[in-house]
């Protein structure tokens, strides 16, 4: 996932990552500020740090740290669900004056495990081979995590599905009987008020 968004100095922006349960996310980000002068983003925003913090899908904080105008932060997840990463500048400047623009780059991985490249290299081929086989081993747990939770999702939402296609046809059940027994009542009501005025 990779995108930018923009937030005002002193504003919180969260998005949503629906994510399975021990798999690893790693975010980076880089802040750009807006440049009142030559109506642009500047390349950076020195001086400028944002804060970056996670909630899980239970609501427990898993990561909540100050970093730079550019950074990356990680962590692992340890129950399915939808977790909440929201950022934050440390603007310390008043609101009336807090009104510049922030554009802030994003790129989110999940479930991957990076190679160091260098250190490989500084291996022999027997090694370099190991350490690509259980990067790749690596890759094919989280493909398989997130299948299981592609299957939970699906089952969760069959259940529901059911469970409300029965309580409609139950809803329909006694909506008929409903009217089922009005109509007997009416067609009585009727007939005792036709008796009455020995109209029949």
């Amino acid at each position: 996932l990779a995108l930018y968004f923009h937030i005002g100095e002193r504003e919180e922006k969260c998005i949503i990552e629906d994510i399975p349960s021990d798999t690893l996310l790693v975010g980076n980000y880089k802040v750009q500020r807006w440049d009142i002068h030559i109506h642009d983003f500047l390349e950076s925003a020195p001086g400028l740090g944002m804060f970056v913090t996670v909630t899980s899908p239970t609501g427990e904080v898993l990561l909540s740290k100050l970093y730079g105008p550019q950074g990356t932060f990680t962590f692992t997840s340890y129950i399915s669900g939808e977790h909440i990463i929201c950022f934050q500048s440390n603007s310390t400047r008043f609101a009336v004056i807090a009104g510049s623009k922030l554009r802030i780059h994003l790129d989110i991985r999940v479930g991957e495990h990076f190679l160091d490249e260098s250190a490989i290299r500084a291996k022999d081929k027997v090694n370099e081979v190991n350490i690509r086989l259980e990067h790749l081993i690596e890759q094919i747990h989280h493909v398989t995590r997130e299948q299981d939770y592609e299957r939970e999702r699906e089952e969760k939402f069959r259940k529901t599905s059911e469970e409300t296609n029965s309580n409609i046809l139950w809803w329909a059940i006694v909506q008929t009987l409903i009217l089922i027994s009005v109509g007997i009542w009416q067609i009585k009501s009727l007939r005792d008020f036709f008796i009455s005025k020995k109209l029949v």
